[in-house]
């Protein structure tokens, strides 16, 4: 694939990618973290939890077969492919998707439901007009004991002030209550005794549905049937019903779908964005992999040539200590030769030191584990690749590399996404300067119903004596209808809050939008870095691979002048010495040209195209 592959195909690697790992862990046998949603019948799906497995921490199967005779053979797709199926930051990258699909499914759910009564308030209410203490509220008469009935009065409508999103998934609301009241009366004209003994049974339902343009509707209904010990009481026991429908809607602050559904629409818009957050973690994992990797290969060719000059100087002691066996050398010139043993031996634990400890940095990428992983402790990492440097780069002109960079590095396509979604979470503060102006209203029907007594000769009017059915007969052929409708209204006269809040919010957009064009600046900065880099790093490798060479040519020349008795041991140790300095310069300029080609993939956006990230390799 070429570098100028675009965001969209970059994009269907990755979605290649995550699908690849789904099937890789099953085949592995290791459980998804995919939550599973509680199954069984409507009515009861939605109370049950979703179970979420437990955290993996065992490593796949490919780990174990890539080690033989005690050593891990490793390539560097072989160390990319464990890192992405082990990695413990891949696998916290994984929970962001259905993470967000949770938040996604709770943002569409909408906001809290207004303020309703308790059970036990409304169970203790009684309906107006309904037996002695109903027709002593009706009348707007307060008797003895009767404080504690009339907490609440039923589903008071509670308005939503400010951009607030209803409650979007219909509610159901039922009380049911049973109760039984004794009530002394300092005036007992009315209900002929100085004791009112009641026993009553309500119920109450009701229906609520949120509106996304900013407002909600409610069907309410209530049955209470009511027997009282009283005789002036005409109907009793009495049955009373009501139902009513109710709505509230803003019409300025708070009014419209694109304000009350901007968190849906972020929490979408995040979704999608989940894919190119993994694709960024995915990135930084595997650029990390390849650098610890590279350091190794790096680390295994500086032990080997520090071997070799431990070997050169052992073998120049050894002669040196049969020359002077023979009375050619001094004595000064043996101690001169074992000093340069020691300094080599030094160095050749220096680079041991220097393995195991990038060693254990690439198996802690590698393994959920890291060095506890019993099928790694004890395993020595043998990398297999081997860094070539070509005669010539052929890389693509500066100009298409920061083209590429622009669209398809993961770190600027999630600022310009956060700029959007800042866009559209300031509607709420770009609305809530507005004043409150809320519309409501409502009709309701009422029945009574009752058992007929005679009081003083007086009997109850016929159209109210009967059952449960008189009274829902009433109700809805509307005999007793209530209706309203009003407007509320509230005005901030400085409105300094909502004012501030949407200044801060449209100066932090500001602020936002210009590091974003700082940090494209930035990118091209970085691509032209790596290109200089590069170019850096082959003109160095040249030159101490060139070093190296002439370092080897006078050692050699500097050890024949030796033994022909033209040079001292100082000079051949010299020499032996620049020799090990020459060859350290050529790995580190080697290990340093092929993490500028890391870099320079990381500065493109190119990483995961480059190193060949796709459903092939996991199948």
């Amino acid at each position: 694939m070429s570098r100028g592959t675009s965001m969209k195909a970059l994009r269907q690697t990755l979605a290649v990618l995550c699908a690849a790992q789904v099937m890789l862990a099953q085949q592995a046998g290791i459980q998804s973290i995919q939550p599973v949603r509680p199954e069984g019948r409507v009515w009861k799906r939605p109370y049950l939890p979703a179970e979420v497995p437990d955290i993996r921490l065992s490593n796949s199967t490919r780990l174990g077969a890539l080690i033989r005779s005690g050593t891990l053979h490793l390539s560097a797709q072989d160390a990319i492919a464990l890192a992405l199926d082990n990695n413990i930051d891949v696998e916290l990258a994984r929970y962001q998707a259905p993470l967000l699909e949770w938040r996604l499914q709770r943002a569409e759910a909408g906001g809290a439901l207004p303020g309703v009564q308790s059970g036990a308030s409304q169970a203790s209410t009684v309906t107006s007009g309904q037996g002695v203490l109903g027709s002593q509220a009706a009348a707007g008469v307060g008797g003895g004991g009767n404080v504690g009935a009339r907490g609440g009065g039923g589903n008071a409508t509670v308005v939503q002030i400010g951009p607030v999103t209803q409650n979007l998934d219909t509610t159901f609301q039922e009380t049911t209550g049973f109760s039984h009241r004794s009530v002394p009366l300092a005036n007992a004209s009315q209900s002929v005794t100085s004791v009112l003994t009641q026993g009553s049974r309500n119920f109450g339902g009701s229906v609520q549905q949120g509106l996304i343009t900013g407002g909600s509707v409610t069907i309410s209904y209530r049955d209470s049937f009511l027997n009282e010990n009283s005789p002036s009481n005409l109907l009793n026991p009495s049955s009373a019903q009501s139902l009513s429908f109710s709505f509230q809607h803003s019409l300025l602050q708070g009014f419209g779908t694109a304000v009350n559904a901007r968190n849906i629409t972020v929490s979408r818009r995040n979704q999608q964005l989940s894919d190119i957050n993994f694709q960024a973690q995915l990135t930084r994992t595997v650029n990390a992999t390849l650098n610890a990797y590279w350091s190794l290969v790096g680390d295994y060719e500086d032990l080997k040539s520090k071997q070799t000059a431990l070997e050169t100087a052992q073998k120049f002691l050894q002669d040196n200590r049969r020359r002077e066996e023979l009375g050619s050398l001094a004595h000064i010139d043996v101690i001169t030769s074992d000093s340069q043993v020691a300094t080599s031996q030094l160095a050749v634990t220096n680079s041991k030191v220097t393995l195991q400890q990038d060693e254990t940095q690439l198996r802690n990428l590698i393994s959920r584990t890291g060095g506890n992983d019993p099928v790694l402790r004890g395993v020595a990492i043998m990398p297999t690749d081997h860094i070539i440097v070509p005669t010539a780069e052929n890389l693509p002109t500066v100009k298409e590399l920061i083209n590429l960079a622009i669209t398809a590095r993961p770190d600027l396509q999630i600022e310009k996404e956060n700029i959007e979604n800042s866009k559209i979470s300031g509607l709420g503060s770009e609305n809530e300067i507005k004043p409150t102006v809320t519309v409501f209203g409502g009709t309701s029907q009422a029945g009574l119903a009752g058992d007929p007594h005679t009081v003083n000769g007086r009997r109850p009017d016929p159209y109210f004596i009967g059952g449960t059915g008189t009274g829902l007969g009433q109700v809805f052929r509307r005999n007793f209808p209530t209706e309203n409708i009003g407007v509320f209204g509230r005005v901030a006269l400085n409105n300094r809050q909502a004012q501030g809040d949407l200044g801060i919010d449209r100066l932090t957009l500001r602020q936002q939008e210009l590091t974003a064009a700082r940090n494209r600046n930035q990118a091209q900065v970085d691509v032209m870095n790596a290109v200089i880099a590069i170019q850096q790093a082959t003109g160095r490798y040249q030159t101490a691979a060139e070093n190296r060479i002439l370092q080897e040519k006078l050692l050699d020349a500097e050890q024949k002048k030796f033994t022909a008795g033209e040079s001292t041991s100082f000079n051949v140790i010299r020499q032996q010495r620049d020799l090990a300095t020459a060859q350290a310069q050529e790995v580190a300029a080697l290990v340093g040209y092929q993490k500028a080609h890391i870099g320079l993939d990381q500065s493109t956006g190119a990483t995961l195209e480059v190193n060949r990230i796709v459903l092939n390799d996991h199948k």
